[in-house]
């Protein structure tokens, strides 16, 4: 399994932001997590939020389709959309490749961050070594 990045947060439902600390004012990438990305199976298709779109920590805001099912996104914190991985049109699968970096979902202008955990308290959370 992948390590989790260290310097990232993430939420209950799988998702990462790549930044920690007060968050309130930046802008942080939004993505979902290798365990995400391996439960789902073969990603196929991605439903992301528009740019300038208000999305809400917590509230689901897009949708996962893979071989296996459809998952929604859940954003992991408040704010306005500012950019979305527009390359995951064509190559979905980039998700379950490089859930960290290069499937990076969206990005947000932070008004508030929601329930989020360091890396160790995730990997605890979810049984990874």
């Amino acid at each position: 399994m992948t390590n989790l990045p260290a310097d990232y947060s993430y939420s209950e439902e799988h998702e990462w932001i790549d930044a920690t600390g007060n968050v309130a004012g930046r802008t942080v990438r939004v993505g979902v997590t290798n365990v995400a990305a391996e439960a789902l199976g073969e990603i196929v298709f991605v439903e992301l939020p528009v740019v300038g779109d208000t999305v809400t920590a917590g509230e689901p805001c897009g949708e996962i389709e893979s071989t296996k099912s459809v998952s929604d996104i859940y954003s992991p914190v408040t704010g306005t959309v500012t950019a979305i991985n527009g390359e995951l049109d064509a190559e979905p699968g980039t998700i379950n490749e490089d859930p960290f970096d290069a499937g990076w979902l969206f990005e947000v202008q932070v008004t508030e961050a929601g329930d989020l955990m360091d890396a160790d308290a995730y990997a605890s959370a979810n049984d990874i070594k």
